[in-house]
């Protein structure tokens, strides 16, 4: 066998398919950004769907690609076993309506066997077929399959709810019985079956029917060949791996993090080599999230950044690793990617800053889970317990990164069990909150096989003129093609037409349909790109249309000249932006809109008012600097040579236009601009706020909304120096000020009265002490402020050592009650527990609480409960 790297791996398959024909396709970035359904690309079909469901055809209808993707799903088996990973590769073929079974299993077959390419040796191959998929048999007996190398398998067929569905074969690699964890006579044991000696290691999906939303099946328009081969495990067959971690994928990683050690060598001990294992394909995955634009959270892709992080941490610290670790692997991460990913290495210092800031707070965070632990432990044994209950042990898991194995290592170390089948409940709930969450996503899309027949030419004419005339070449209603439309809804496709389709952030145009005496016979709504790229115009039909007849064509001038402003505005903060906050910054969405814009964009965290008064001030100034704003056609790689910045997130032809606004400025982009950015006026930032993990969003207007908005505010100004009774607008904050000075001398003149009445009500109150089972108690209602002074009441108690056990009650505004509980050391000493005696009198005042042994608080919300509350107090007392 060939003894191949896996960047030679990768690039054979796609040099292969190319030479078949395909157009080879760059991995598309692990964020999905134009299906908000999707936490994460998990697959190579993920990035094709929108060709397979007929919504864009594309130029080639043959594809490859090698596409990285995550899933996260069951991360509790990665380590534990040989191939399952957070990140992988998926390397695949597509026909869209092109090449189909034969093919796909000639290619195939050539591809894994031929001396020129994988040089497989072919007895060692197994085929499974779906039982009713004899074509698929068949080919497979004609490239040269032994029949006694195909198995029939009934969950051969690929399905994942309504859209394009059909038989898939699965390809088996025989790595030999001395591989195998089974007995060759095990029933286990064959192509499919749970082993280790048959590896998988392609999938053929033949997708030929559309699911329908009854659940019935028909041909497809067009059928499709998906197929998926994972980097990761065809790597360890050429490299003859016991597992993949033991490939130049993950041994480099395994090696950087074992020099962070020095004493726990990789291949001693089983137990330690999940931790090994773990470190490494976490750090690859979160190397690549973080590349691709998603930042660690609290929520969504950014819950799993982190709890990734946090779960290499604490694999990090059962090896020994002290401090942050995973940080120094970013480097080790690109430089075994670089061939084909060369951005994660020009990205290193930025992705290392995230990580390491994410460590570093975690370690905060452990501290906090191991003191959370220790008190668990502890009152579990002042209970007389044997176990620690199984929902406090879930939140050390899901809230502190505590894995459950730490967690029994802890428990055992103080003689102690762990309910797991607590545990186990608790997570079970979190896992179908998720189900549930995913149960949202989409399902691929049926093909519509009407529009992506029509391919009837049309040409956008909009760069330079907004009327024209153009023939109606099809229309469409109900999805079906009609000669003449007389009134209602329709889609219509012209020759020639100046109205934008909604693309790359900026809203499609509006305007006007007329005949040849110019009567307006519809108002176009709408327009969007059908699959084969012409611009189809939604319209409100008011007067007879009819196929073949020439119309003129009239977009709304003023709504279109207000987008133009606007998105020439967009690529002016999209550069103002890096320029304050550095070249990390990237857009992650936009809308253009003729009243204003929206900026999406990634940041590690929010942006200071000095920043936007930065980026505010530097597009002005551009857009006054009268650069002209220039457009240039020309091919993808002359325009990236120019330094134009492509979005990640789109898709580029041939040919490309990059718009210049000055030397300021340069984006590839098919919207429209203003010819000089003097047209924009002025521009203002309306707001600033996160929308996402490591998203934030500007919102902001130019021209005459810039000047209404501003103007709005003056007003809004002159009214408060009128209210102030300054005669300059100018004088307003000085003014301001001093109001501030006389409100925050009142205050502290009102709370200086408020303590000496609440020192008044303590030698009253201090002076009525009683007796209850042996231990002296104070309980009391008082008049005070809130919380603040009844801590003041439990400190000046605490100094004069009036009693074991001191619990004041007051009714705060709002009909709101503040309830606070102190104990004295001795009291504490002989068991007595402030937290304790609260959590069991707040009930009765409408809240809950909590606190130390010697000091707890609560609120409340029934004031009328206080004097149940206070001879609760004594009650507890007398029993505990």
């Amino acid at each position: 066998m060939k003894k191949l790297s896996s960047a030679e791996i990768r690039q054979m398959y796609l040099d292969f398919f190319k030479s078949k024909g395909h157009d080879v396709l760059k991995s598309a970035p692990l964020v999905p950004h134009d299906d908000p359904t999707l936490l994460w690309i998990n697959s190579g079909v993920a990035t094709m769907e929108k060709y397979f469901d007929g919504s864009v055809v594309p130029k080639n209808r043959r594809l490859t690609s090698s596409q990285k993707s995550i899933r996260t799903n069951d991360i509790e088996n990665v380590g534990r076993t040989a191939r399952h990973h957070t990140m992988f590769e998926m390397l695949g073929n597509f026909s869209v309506g092109d090449y189909f079974k034969k093919e796909a299993i000639t290619w195939a077959w050539e591809l894994l066997t031929s001396p020129e390419w994988f040089a497989f040796e072919p007895e060692k191959l197994y085929i499974t077929v779906y039982p009713k998929d004899t074509d698929a048999k068949k080919f497979w007996q004609e490239v040269g399959v032994a029949s006694d190398h195909i198995y029939e398998a009934e969950d051969n067929f690929w399905d994942i709810g309504e859209g394009p569905s059909g038989p898939d074969s699965e390809i088996f690699y025989d790595r030999g019985q001395e591989m195998n964890n089974l007995p060759a006579d095990d029933p286990e044991s064959y192509p499919g079956g749970e082993n280790e000696r048959y590896l998988e290691i392609w999938n053929i999906v033949f997708s030929q029917f559309n699911h329908k939303p009854d659940g019935t099946y028909e041909p497809l328009p067009h059928k499709n060949i998906d197929t998926g081969m994972g980097l990761e495990r065809i790597t360890s067959i050429f490299q003859n791996a016991p597992t993949n971690f033991e490939t130049d994928l993950f041994l480099p990683i395994i090696r950087a993090t074992e020099k962070m050690d020095n004493n726990k060598k990789y291949g001693e001990d089983p137990e330690l080599d999940v931790s090994y294992k773990v470190i490494a394909d976490h750090a690859r995955a979160v190397t690549f999230a973080i590349g691709d634009g998603a930042l660690p959270s609290n929520d969504g892709r950014g819950y799993v950044i982190r709890r990734l992080i946090r779960r290499a941490v604490m694999h990090g610290q059962k090896l020994g690793i002290q401090g942050a670790f995973m940080y120094k692997l970013v480097p080790v991460v690109g430089q075994i990617m670089q061939a084909a990913y060369p951005e994660v290495l020009e990205q290193a210092d930025f992705i290392a800053k995230v990580i390491r800031m994410e460590e570093d707070r975690f370690n905060e965070t452990l501290k906090d889970g191991l003191d959370l632990l220790n008190s668990l432990i502890a009152e579990v044994k002042q209970q007389n317990g044997t176990e620690l209950p199984g929902a406090p042990v879930f939140k050390l898991y899901d809230t502190y990164g505590f894995p459950l194995e730490l967690t029994k290592e802890y428990a055992d170390d103080e003689g102690l069990g762990v309910d797991e089948k607590g545990f186990a409940a608790k997570m079970k709930e979190q896992q179908e909150r998720a189900r549930a969450a995913r149960s949202n996503a989409k399902s691929m899309g049926v093909q519509n096989g009407l529009l992506t027949e029509i391919k009837t030419p049309s040409e956008y004419v909009g760069y330079s003129e907004l009327e024209t005339t153009g023939v109606l070449k099809d229309i469409i209603v109900d999805n079906e093609l009609v000669a003449e439309v007389t009134a209602g809804t329709a889609d219509m496709i012209f020759d020639r037409t100046p109205f934008y389709a909604e693309m790359g952030g900026q809203v499609a145009d509006q305007g006007l349909i007329q005949d040849a005496a110019g009567n307006v016979v519809a108002k176009v709504t709408d327009v969007q790109h059908a699959p084969n790229g012409q611009n189809m115009h939604t319209v409100e039909v008011v007067a007879p249309m009819k196929q073949g007849a020439e119309y003129t064509l009239v977009v709304d001038r003023m709504f279109h000249e207000k987008v133009r402003k606007n998105h020439t505005a967009t690529h002016l903060l999209d550069q103002a932006l890096r320029d304050v906050l550095g070249e990390h910054t990237h857009q992650a969405g936009s809308l253009v809109e003729p009243t204003y814009l929206r900026f999406d964009f990634t940041n590690l965290g929010s942006v200071s008012q000095e920043q936007l008064h930065q980026v505010e001030n530097i597009v002005n100034e551009k857009i006054w600097a009268s650069l002209p704003v220039e457009t240039v056609v020309t091919d993808i790689e002359s325009a990236k040579k120019m330094g134009a910045i492509a979005l990640f997130s789109e898709k580029y032809g041939d040919t490309v236009r990059v718009v210049k606004a000055g030397d300021y400025s340069m984006e590839f982009c098919g919207g429209n601009h203003v010819d000089n950015t003097i047209e924009i006026g002025l521009f203002k930032i309306v707001s600033e706020s996160g929308v996402g993990a490591g998203v934030r969003r500007i919102e902001a207007v130019t021209s005459k909304e810039a000047f209404e908005f501003l103007e709005k505010r003056n007003q809004v100004l002159n009214q408060v120096a009128a209210d102030l009774k300054t005669t300059k607008i100018e004088d307003t904050p000085r003014k301001v000020e001093q109001l501030q000075e006389q409100i925050k001398k009142l205050e502290q003149e009102k709370q200086a009265l408020e303590d000496k009445f609440a020192s008044q009500q303590a030698s009253d109150v201090f002076k009525n002490v009683q007796t209850v089972n042996g231990k002296k108690l104070i309980a009391a209602q008082v008049s005070v402020s809130g919380m603040g002074q009844l801590r003041q009441l439990a400190d000046q108690w605490k100094t004069q050592e009036l009693s074991d056990v001191l619990v004041l009650a007051t009714k705060a505004d709002g009909g709101k009650v503040n309830l606070i509980v102190a104990a004295s050391p001795a009291a504490v000493k002989s068991g007595i527990k402030a937290g304790a005696l609260i959590k069991d009198i707040a009930p009765l005042v409408g809240g809950g609480g909590g606190g130390r042994p010697d000091l707890a608080q609560a609120g409340g919300k029934k004031p009328e409960g206080i004097a149940t509350a206070l001879k609760a107090a004594a009650t507890w007392l007398e029993n505990n």
